[in-house]
């Protein structure tokens, strides 16, 4: 069974792409390489003892997508193609609705002249925007998101809504937290371009010395320690979750409108403070750090419910903030390794 993975040499998609593979599905990669790079086919490859098919280009051409879907027999799709930083995407905002809903958009046009279904979206948390309540579960009431990355994700979800009932397809709509880690192997890491956006491929570069400080966008916050908390998951973890609602939705009758959306965090907020200290305990390293002016667009706590995804996936998390973050440092040492 072919299974279309956009954005699949990025860093969630890359680790999903291992263990779709290691589950028996054929897999065809769709990935623009702008916020990714060529070796990790090789990588995915090493691991799996398969090669990915694997197309470079950008979803918005729409000709060459067509292709794509005339050459295989595509009964799926996991999209991860988007643009991510929350605070690039305040600055970029054209940008963003571009890539992130054209993209989405092509996509459904060709799943809806070939009647395939089957579709899991890469959403986020940010849909929820600042939840009044924790922890957020799927019943939260959906605000407007503080960053345009979230709204384009709120967006999504809700063109994909549309498209399920119009259409009678099946979609999966999977909202996660905080990603964070490596692959156990070393080989598959988070690999910003440019200044890392998120917390801790930032941590990582500092403790490695290519970073002189780590900037934490504020400590004034309503929180125990003045800095913003969120809900960190391993990505590994994260992984396993696509497969498990990839699994699910193929089980469901075709025919049928189905709209699942799941949480998918470990129900543990932790502070920006509190990772720093966990990263210097799990590698024994120094993280020095300076407070900064906090961020447009970031929220102050944000931590999941997950337990649907637990009863109707039989998914849970299971991976401790310091085991992950210990994975982060083998994957920079993974990175040195191929510089010199």
């Amino acid at each position: 069974m072919a299974i279309l993975v956009t954005g699949g040499l990025g860093y969630i998609g890359s680790h999903t792409v291992v263990e779709l593979i290691n589950n028996n599905f054929e897999v065809i990669i769709v990935d623009d390489l702008s916020n990714s790079e060529k070796f990790i086919l090789h990588n995915i490859e090493e691991i799996t003892g398969k090669r990915p098919v694997f197309y470079p280009f950008d979803l918005k051409r729409k000709e060459l997508l067509n292709q794509v879907f005339d050459a295989h027999h595509i009964e799926g799709c996991i999209n991860f193609a988007a643009f991510k930083a929350v605070g690039e995407s305040q600055e970029k905002p054209v940008d963003y609705y571009e890539n992130n809903l054209f993209s989405l958009i092509n996509i459904l046009q060709e799943f809806k002249t070939r009647n395939i279904s089957n579709f899991i979206f890469s959403s986020s948390c940010t849909v929820y925007g600042q939840a009044d309540e924790m922890p957020i579960d799927e019943n939260t009431q959906l605000k407007m998101p503080e960053s345009v990355y979230g709204k384009t994700k709120q967006m999504g979800e809700e063109i994909l809504k549309d498209f399920a009932n119009a259409y009678q397809r099946k979609i999966c709509l999977l909202r996660y937290f905080n990603p964070i880690g490596a692959h156990p192997s070393a080989l598959l890491g988070e690999l910003p371009i440019g200044i890392p956006n998120n917390l801790v491929p930032y941590v990582m570069q500092t403790a490695a010395g290519i970073r002189e400080k780590l900037s934490i966008w504020g400590d004034n916050y309503p929180t125990e320690d003045g800095t913003a908390v969120r809900d960190y998951i391993y990505v590994v973890d994260l992984a396993k979750a696509h497969v498990a609602a990839l699994k699910n939705l193929l089980a469901k009758s075709s025919g049928e409108t189905v709209i699942d959306t799941y949480n998918l965090g470990t129900g543990k907020g932790s502070s920006v403070l509190e990772v720093v200290k966990a990263f210097e305990q799990a590698n024994n390293i120094p993280v020095p750090y300076q407070i900064c002016d906090r961020r447009e667009g970031d929220i102050t706590i944000a931590y999941a419910n997950a337990d649907k995804a637990a009863e109707e996936l039989n998914w849970k998390s299971e991976t401790t903030l310091e085991e992950a973050l210990k994975t982060v440092w083998e994957w920079q040492k993974y990175l040195e390794s191929r510089t010199n």
